[in-house]
């Protein structure tokens, strides 16, 4: 440990010249979600004015991003991202921010096959260094490993705060392959404010609900009816679920500790839930600490469809911004708007299909409210200009909105029209009706609503 010891003071710097390793038309990569690195960004903002051409790549930032906060102009810096949450999408609408598109689970080999361009300073923050001299990636795995082979140049940001997530492979780094230390100001990680559940939420619930079964091995999304969903689960007799999810989320952590979540039946990772980043609440941070009962693994494991499918009976539930009548779904724009990301949504909704006795849920409440405050329908007669499709109409499985759920696979084009404004808001059928005569997918067989 002593020369281990030796060696880690040896390579620690401050944020501001860890900042100053960076040069003129670099690609500077970030770590992901929670564990953006906040110190060694607010340090490379200093230089806004003084770089040029610089650009800058992270997933999903939780917090404002300094680097683009010191230069709204892009003289120096230009940041992208490869799925947008809120502060993305804020700094997408300004043009600040561009979308790097691709299936979440190519990411590491993007990289490692020379596909986009390779990382000339990876800042990656991770937990402090243990007693082997290793430095865990924490609650994002990510392609975090795969960042850290590329590059040429590793800094790493160091938070006292971040769980250890125990890992399958890759969820760490040794010090012998890191250039730099930043020690950290050690500040809590982000973690997401409690999402209230709509009626309409709880009703998608309960249809989502009775399709689970015992021995299911779940994958859940973000926000409030995931979290219903698992609530419900919670207070179910079901037994023997399984986790193998891309992202770790509240509600595994509560299905677990009521004992629904044992993995007792997975046909991989066996008693392990299975995850890549996790996002949540201080207690999810806690839980995850140094717990053999979760296991880590970069996202291309976690999101290989092949290996989602080898899980009987899995589970996947997404959500989406609007489905036309063909059956697209279009789960990342509206319109010109790039309001999140493909993410994993297409892997898991192919790896549900390909297991045996596996379901994907695309659940959407029926209706949103627009800019100007009017209600417009989510079942649409086709995905607006603009628009992209994240799940093409082949892959499209069940669909679920507050009003049922119908099962989309092997259904002729009239037959899902009929069922998709089934699922819409009443207000709404008779015009659908009128858009699908027009587009020839509606016959004298469909009833008339």
């Amino acid at each position: 440990m002593g020369d281990l010891l030796e060696m880690y003071r040896s390579k620690v710097i401050s944020a501001d010249e860890a900042a100053g390793k960076v040069k003129p038309g670099d690609w500077v990569f970030y770590s992901h979600f929670a564990m953006v690195p906040r110190v060694l960004d607010e340090a490379l903002a200093k230089r806004a004015g003084e770089l040029t051409g610089v650009k800058v790549r992270s997933v999903c930032a939780v917090r404002p991003v300094k680097i683009v906060q010191a230069d709204p102009e892009k003289k120096s810096f230009t940041y992208h991202s490869g799925f947008f949450g809120h502060e993305d999408r804020k700094l997408g609408d300004k043009g600040l921010c561009y979308y790097i598109s691709s299936n979440y689970g190519e990411s590491p080999a993007i990289l490692r096959e020379g596909h986009a361009a390779p990382p000339d300073v990876a800042m990656i923050s991770t937990t402090p260094m243990d007693e082997r001299g290793f430095f865990n990636f924490s609650v994002s795995c990510s392609y975090a490993r795969a960042i850290c082979e590329k590059a040429g140049t590793v800094i790493l940001e160091i938070n006292r705060n971040a769980p250890r997530c125990l890992g399958g492979v890759q969820e760490s780094v040794h010090i012998s392959e890191v250039d730099y230390i930043v020690e950290g100001d050690n500040e809590p990680l982000f973690t997401l404010p409690e999402v209230t559940p709509t009626e309409e939420d709880r009703k998608i619930a309960l249809l989502v609900a009775e399709e689970i079964e015992d021995g299911c091995c779940l994958q859940l999304g973000i926000g409030g009816m995931p979290n219903t969903i698992g609530r419900l689960i919670a207070d179910s007799d079901l037994k023997d679920l399984g986790v193998h999810s891309e992202m770790m989320t509240d509600a595994f952590m509560e299905l677990f500790e009521k004992g629904k979540i044992t993995g007792a039946r997975k046909s991989i990772d066996r008693y392990k839930m299975t995850y890549t980043f996790a996002l949540g609440s201080q207690r999810l941070y806690d839980f995850l600490h140094n717990n053999p009962a979760c296991a880590t693994y970069p996202v291309d494991i976690t999101n290989s469809v092949a290996r989602i499918a080898r899980n009987d009976k899995q589970i996947a539930i997404n959500n989406a911004i609007e489905i036309d009548l063909y059956g697209q779904i279009c789960s990342e724009s509206a319109g010109f708007r790039q309001i999140s990301g493909t993410g994993g949504q297409l892997e898991f909704t192919l790896g549900a299909a390909c297991s045996r006795g596996g379901k994907a849920f695309i659940c959407l409440r029926s209706t949103t409210t627009d800019k100007e405050g009017r209600r417009v329908s989510r079942i649409v007669p086709h995905i607006r200009p603009g628009g992209i499709v994240t799940v093409p109409r082949t892959a499209a499985f069940y669909v679920v909105t507050e009003y049922g759920k119908a099962n989309l696979k092997g259904k002729p084009t009239w037959q899902r029209a009929e069922m998709l404004i089934n699922l819409a808001h009443p207000d709404y059928r008779d015009e659908l009706v009128r858009q699908a005569e027009k587009m020839g997918i509606w016959t004298k067989t469909n009833k008339r609503l």
